[in-house]
């Protein structure tokens, strides 16, 4: 299974921006995705997730109505949109995928994809 993120870039504070990332090679319909972030100097964390049903979502706090994540099965795609960027945000986001139990947990996961840079000027 390989996950390709793609969509980071430059951007200024308060634009907007949608990640994606395409999996090939597994059943993606049946996986549970998400999206973590790292900022430099800091560990990984979690930013967004969706069932592999589509019907349930998880945000961390801070882009809670900001981030949207979504997926679309029949492009072996899952997206994150994010919306009034802050300069807090930047960082590089990494797509997981086929989650179990817990979808906040990194270590739950049992596919990742390198990173897409996301930087947000001030």
């Amino acid at each position: 299974v390989q996950l390709q993120a793609c969509g980071g870039g430059l951007v200024q504070a308060g634009d907007s921006l949608t990640l994606s990332c395409l999996t090939s090679g597994g059943t993606f319909e049946y996986f549970g995705m998400g999206w973590f972030r790292q900022a430099p100097g800091k560990e990984r964390e979690f930013v967004a997730a969706i069932h592999w049903a589509g019907g349930q979502t998880w945000y961390t706090n801070s882009v809670k109505g900001r981030f949207t994540i979504a997926r679309d099965n029949a492009k072996n795609t899952v997206y994150l949109q994010m919306n009034s960027l802050k300069p807090e945000d930047t960082a590089v986001y990494y797509c997981g995928g086929d989650w179990s139990r817990e979808p906040r947990n990194g270590k739950k996961y049992n596919y990742w994809g390198k990173g897409t840079e996301v930087t947000v000027s001030s």
